[in-house]
């Protein structure tokens, strides 16, 4: 029971002149002014409903192996809200990538490639299985610059998820669209597990990432297509998503650590492939740890845990 209410384009407003130094992305880019049509789309809005029926949770819970299910009344566990509020167009509303077309919520931006970057999630209260949700989300900044890989335009969007008892989670997501790619990652190098005072080893196959896929309903091509990823997105392999590896390293931590969990961010530092053992890794600090994943002696993911 899913739905989008209408979409709300409010008109921009400027910021103050003594407010402008303090959200420099949301006024320029770092190397230059970004488009006036993409700055218009900042504060555009759009609500969802759905519910939280366990069996996506309990789905993916099976997906990594693990034997704990949830019913009724539970904790959904951390990140599993990503498995909800899907966004299902018809086949003429997607991308060539698989994604929704751009031009709906999000700005069309004239970049061929995107990605979850990253982002930051602040657990309010525990979200409950079975329950009605509602999750508001509004486009906080957009900005752009020049990377080593050719431009690239990121756009912030904040979500609120509510619950019976009110908001539960809030969060950011840093999404980067990049120009093609024209040249390829090589596979990471077989190496040593990792040192870690925290370490899990994930075999992340194709099955693995269709099934991530489709709990998501995430149609991007590079996790499930590998002709696409090779031949469009210069990929040696098929593509880890970052969610999941996020989702797999909240969960080592919240078993592991004695205190419910607050604060979570991450960034993506390198792709992750299938083929290849994808390592989960931790170590605890004063409030919280510090966690990554990592394949071969290259580091894909970093993420910091606060209780």
């Amino acid at each position: 029971t899913h739905s989008i209410a209408a979409i709300r384009k409010p008109q921009p407003k400027p910021l103050p002149p003594i407010l402008a130094g303090c959200y420099p992305d949301r006024v320029r880019d770092r190397g230059g002014f970004v488009s006036a049509d993409f700055q218009s789309w900042i504060g555009r809005s759009e609500t969802a409903q759905d519910v939280l029926g366990p069996q996506r949770s309990n789905a993916l819970l099976a997906s990594f192996g693990r034997a704990e299910r949830g019913a009724p009344g539970d904790a959904l566990p951390l990140l599993h809200h990503w498995l909800y509020f899907w966004d299902v167009q018809p086949p003429a509303a997607l991308g060539h990538d698989g994604h929704p077309a751009l031009g709906g919520f999000l700005p069309p931006v004239p970049l061929p490639r995107r990605m979850w970057a990253g982002g930051r999630v602040e657990f309010v209260s525990s979200l409950r299985l079975g329950e009605a949700v509602t999750r508001v989300s509004t486009i906080r900044a957009i900005s752009q610059k020049a990377g080593r890989s050719g431009r690239l335009i990121f756009v912030t969007v904040a979500h609120d998820i509510s619950g019976e008892a009110g908001v539960a989670v809030r969060e950011e997501q840093d999404l980067v669209y990049r120009e093609a790619a024209t040249t390829g990652l090589a596979m990471p190098e077989p190496a040593p597990a990792p040192e870690a005072t925290w370490h899990e080893q994930v075999a992340c196959d194709a099955t693995l990432l269709f099934r991530y896929s489709a709990l998501t309903m995430n149609g991007h091509r590079i996790h499930y297509d590998r002709d696409f990823a090779a031949g469009q997105e210069r990929y040696q392999g098929l593509v880890v998503h970052g969610p999941m590896q996020a989702t797999l390293m909240v969960a080592l931590a919240a078993r592991q650590l004695a205190q419910p969990i607050r604060h979570f961010t991450y960034r993506g530092l390198a792709p992750a492939f299938d083929g290849a053992a994808l390592h989960i890794c931790g170590e605890p600090d004063d409030g919280g740890a510090a966690m990554w994943t990592q394949q071969g002696g290259v580091r894909n993911m970093e993420a910091s845990v606060r209780c």
